[in-house]
């Protein structure tokens, strides 16, 4: 009864998910037709506000691929997607210095993503082994084996949970600046504010589904009898 509550509400969750990575890909593309009134680049505003945050010696690469913008910390480089990279736009803005806002987080050893870093390597392998583990312990009706998964998926599900307050603190961080700085008037705030709020949502989704299988898990772990 409980479980059969518990898959419903995970439906509910994956629905919410893919509602969310529709919205942020609508949210980006609306605003991707809107230039920003300063007539920068994704570039342009990356490289602005590492410079501003004295970080002279990151680089900023372009890379293929759409809303694959990502802040490398082994390398220590801001990689943009090539619309972000070389458009005008407020979108284009929007996820670039996002991005920059992970590199600060890096320089002032923002604890929560000094604690991701951390977690990195233990979640890569526990990720990778928990679903063989869960899946092979319902085949088999080996119990040891689900607590065994739930315990390597309980990492992964915690390292998604850390990503929340580092991904908004990268935002507001990047909205603070790009106003500032002005690299945004107080009206195209709102168009930012759309963008990295539509971004955030989905891993507020990922996050949220994550749990509740975990709590589902857990729940078939304990009433086993």
């Amino acid at each position: 009864m409980y479980t059969d509550g518990m898959f419903i509400l995970i439906i509910i969750a994956f629905i919410f998910s893919l509602w969310a990575q529709f919205r942020v890909k609508g949210t980006f593309n609306k605003w991707a037709k809107v230039e920003n009134l300063r007539g920068m680049t994704g570039y342009d505003a990356a490289r602005h506000m590492l410079d501003a945050n004295g970080l002279y010696d990151v680089p900023i690469e372009p890379v293929p691929g759409a809303l694959s913008d990502h802040y490398d910390p082994i390398k220590r480089v801001v990689r943009l997607s090539e619309p972000v990279y070389y458009e005008r736009t407020i979108s284009a803005v929007s996820v670039a210095c996002h991005e920059v806002g992970h590199a600060i987080q890096h320089k002032v050893s923002y604890p929560m993503l000094v604690a991701r870093h951390k977690m990195f390597p233990v979640v890569n392998f526990a990720s990778g082994i928990a679903p063989f583990l869960l899946i092979a312990g319902f085949l088999f009706g080996a119990f040891n084996l689900i607590g065994l998964g739930i315990i390597f998926f309980s990492a992964a599900v915690a390292f998604q949970l850390v990503t929340l307050p580092v991904e908004f603190n990268a935002s507001n961080r990047a909205r603070e600046i790009m106003v500032s700085e002005g690299y945004i008037t107080n009206d195209e705030e709102r168009g930012v504010a759309k963008v990295l709020n539509a971004a955030a949502l989905t891993y507020v989704a990922a996050a949220l589904l994550s749990l509740l299988e975990l709590i589902r898990y857990i729940m078939i772990f304990t009433n086993r009898e």
